[in-house]
């Protein structure tokens, strides 16, 4: 723990969520163990944290300490730059696998829609299904949906598996960001033989130049972001429904001390868009009913709340550091998980109430949670036991032991893509241009991407709330997704009222197009749609070319995990500058490594990734670039107004 965060006191240091701290203290008062008290009884590993240390084969580990660590070599010879580049491409093989296997089951998914063999689910949006087609050059006429679903999830499938093939979505940047990927030998093949090259290159004696490690990891990055994470929500959307603007709730208050308290927590809405029509049954209310429940409460935590808030409307219990504070409440029958960012301290948590903690997927299980395989051709069969599970549980609570924080904030959230085009310029004429004309205007300033996680190094909500605050009020427009959105959300950023909280110039731009100043935009696989907003802007003209011109940042200001790592990475190599926080950079001990992340991915792509501890650093670099860019596109002084007269419009 830093001193600085130590000088706060140990309430505020740990989260400025009051919800959160209500049920800290009562972990503290009944000696339950949490992420939030484990995280001052572990210390970090300094070496491992700065990747001063190699421990890919068994003549080391090697740790590289001391004032001339960077002239030192491991025993088979290998320099720090060399074990600090793969130590990070390592991490981003993880993250990136997380993102792309995730978008590899939803495919997987719509392949059994189409064939019949999934009966609980169906093609919502077949628009987009019809868009997606098109992205293959699939022909559309005369298919129905499940011909077409089928035809989609095997072309789709099929570019995990490329050999030496481009992968199509790449096709979707700007032409000249392609031209670049095309230039510096990066453009993504198949994700799989992308991954399994940085696997093998990083073994012990393979790849031992950080500058050729550091390319293949923009190239295996970029073909999870443009390839398996961009599949994943768009076909999510075929699957469920593209998102539009929902209100709901968001905080620990969610949760009903009269009704079976249901938390799904994890990533994929194969397995939460069942358990919501689960839930929904009338035969289900019932048998809730029977059990003296008033009805049945679900609540999300993490990015399976993020696809079922931005679709069903089903409020948020908070970001991945709520997860054990929402068990706390010894008002929740069960929590229903899926993958990622799922840990394993729920059991210990759980175990001093009645609460039952069921893993579902067949590959992630918890020792000691109760183990339920989810199997998409039963998909609606298993959610029902899921919720029958839950109910029966309800009579096994024990009132004395329940606290709900009486917090919650109304929020407004889904705005996918298309939705954001619409709002600008209605169904018949949707598109970017008032949004580039009022960045170009100076109404707007530019825009910044807050996204990602929460760490307990850092203090919860802390740097994600105060950029958020910062940036509306300097006329930036905010995009938010993962934990970041939970955090907006809770604090009440997620409402079109926001606009009054705003700088003057966005202020008036959302009041009149009804826009919010700060936009939830999805899960963490949605970053993509940041991509492809980028993109629509660029096309739009008059920013520029290509999305590294644009005035606009991406944050992550608590980042934890290494799907954070991998899209910094694809962010910065479509030619994003990224920025992260709370934690220091994993690369810190090699000047040669971060002078690559930053000088070096500047000079290749146009973006770079930096590591900012503080929010206040964070926010000073991002309005100085922001300045910077719209310096460079010529926007950076106000421009007269000029009204045209008819002349000028027969012109």
């Amino acid at each position: 723990m830093s001193d600085e965060k130590k000088k706060k006191g140990n309430d505020y240091a740990k989260s400025i969520d009051p919800a959160a701290l209500e049920m800290l203290q009562i972990a503290d008062e009944k000696g339950i163990s949490t992420m939030f008290s484990r995280v001052d009884e572990v210390s970090a590993c300094p070496i491992g944290a700065e990747g001063a240390c190699c421990k890919i084969c068994f003549m080391g580990p090697c740790r590289f300490v001391g004032k001339e660590k960077e002239q030192k070599h491991g025993v088979c010879g290998a320099n720090l730059a060399t074990v600090a580049a793969r130590n990070f491409i390592r991490s981003c093989a993880g993250g990136a696998s997380a993102h792309a296997d995730h978008g590899r089951t939803i495919a997987e998914t719509l392949l059994m829609v189409g064939k019949g063999e999934a009966a609980d689910y169906r093609v919502k949006d077949p628009i987009k299904l019809r868009t997606v087609a098109g992205y293959f050059d699939i022909p559309v006429e005369g298919k129905d949906d499940n011909q077409l679903a089928v035809e989609v999830a095997t072309a789709a499938l099929n570019e995990w598996g490329k050999q030496n093939e481009h992968q199509i979505y790449a096709k979707r940047a700007p032409k000249k960001r392609q031209e670049l990927w095309e230039k510096l030998g990066v453009t993504p093949r198949g994700f799989d033989r992308e991954v399994v090259d940085s696997m093998h290159r990083t073994h012990a004696g393979g790849d031992q130049d950080a500058q050729h490690i550091m390319d293949q990891c923009v190239r295996m990055c970029l073909a999870s972001g443009w390839g398996g994470s961009m599949l994943a929500t768009d076909i999510s959307d075929i699957l469920w429904g593209t998102p539009r603007p929902l209100t709901s709730e968001a905080n620990l208050g969610v949760l009903n001390v009269e009704d079976v308290n249901i938390i799904i927590h994890g990533h994929e809405p194969v397995l939460s868009e069942m358990i919501v029509d689960a839930s929904q049954d009338r035969e289900i209310i019932e048998y809730a009913k029977s059990k003296g429940a008033a009805g049945i409460t679900l609540a999300g935590i993490c990015c399976t709340a993020n696809e079922i808030w931005m679709r069903r409307g089903v409020p948020p219990a908070g970001n991945s550091l709520h997860q054990e504070l929402a068990l706390l409440t010894g008002a929740v029958e069960l929590m229903v998980t899926d993958i990622q960012c799922v840990f394993q301290g729920l059991v210990g948590v759980a175990k001093n109430f009645h609460t039952h903690v069921v893993t579902t997927s067949q590959k992630a299980h918890i020792e000691g949670a109760t183990r339920v395989e989810f199997h998409e051709d039963r998909a609606l069969e298993i959610a029902k036991d899921i919720v029958r599970m839950a109910i029966d549980n309800y009579e096994n609570r024990d009132a004395a032991k329940v606290h709900i924080p009486n917090i919650k904030s109304p929020v407004v959230a889904g705005f996918s893509h298309e939705y954001i085009r619409y709002m600008l310029g209605g169904k018949y004429r949707g598109s970017f241009q008032p949004l580039n004309d009022n960045i170009i205007n100076g109404k707007i300033q530019g825009a910044v991407a807050i996204v990602g996680c929460n760490n307990p190094r850092s203090t919860q909500d802390e740097g994600i709330i105060n950029l958020v605050k910062n940036f509306i009020e300097n006329d930036v427009l905010v995009l938010v997704t993962g934990c970041a959105a939970h955090a907006a959300g809770k604090h009440g950023f997620l409402t079109p009222e926001m606009f009054e909280n705003a700088g003057p110039g966005l202020s008036e731009v959302c009041e009149t197009t009804g826009m919010p100043p700060v936009l939830h935009v999805g899960s963490c696989v949605d970053n993509t749609r940041i991509l492809t907003i980028l993109t629509d802007i660029v096309e739009t003209g008059g920013l520029g070319d290509d999305i590294d011109q644009v005035p606009a940042v991406g944050i992550s200001p608590e980042y934890y995990c290494e799907k954070a790592l991998e899209i910094a990475t694809y962010c910065v190599g479509s030619g994003a500058y990224v920025i992260f926080g709370g934690v220091e950079s994993p690369v810190r001990a090699s000047g040669a490594v971060t002078d690559i992340h930053t000088s070096g991915w500047e000079e290749q792509f146009g973006g770079k990734l930096e590591f900012i501890s503080d929010w206040q650093g964070i926010f000073e670099a991002s309005m100085a670039h922001i300045r910077k860019k719209r310096e460079a596109l010529g926007i950076h002084e106000a421009q007269e107004r000029v009204l045209f007269d008819m002349a000028d419009r027969r012109g």
